[in-house]
């Protein structure tokens, strides 16, 4: 079964007007909340919360396939994976980003190096 058209743009419609509408509500609101200041300070590592979880499941894989379900011994596993171009490539880009605090240069290392090592 194939979706219309207008069946297709509709959904795409009520989720960016959804997503729209559930972020626009939490700016709203914190405005208008006074939050205690732990949650405050709480929410300042929210970013780097979300950004390490979507970074570091890629980083850890051996082969596309995560390092937990590799079926490597322990040893091979972590052997394998600090031989592995994405991780390399994604240490040097922490460290750009620490150095820089720049966005663009981060992105711009971490792949010009996961290029290079590919290229190796």
């Amino acid at each position: 079964m194939t979706a219309s058209t207008t069946t297709i743009w509709l959904a795409i419609l009520v989720g960016g007007v959804g997503t729209y509408a559930i972020r626009g509500s939490f700016i709203a609101l914190y405005g208008r909340l006074e939050l205690p200041a732990g949650v405050e300070n709480a929410l300042r590592f929210v970013p780097a919360a979300v950004l390490a979880a979507l970074v570091v499941p890629e980083l850890a894989q051996v082969d596309g396939t995560p390092i937990a379900q590799s079926g490597l011994p322990p040893g091979d596993a972590i052997v394998r994976l600090l031989a592995s171009d994405r991780l390399l490539a994604g240490l040097l880009a922490a460290v750009a980003a620490y150095v820089t605090e720049d966005v663009l240069a981060t992105i711009v290392v971490g792949m010009g190096a996961l290029l290079a090592l590919g290229a190796l």
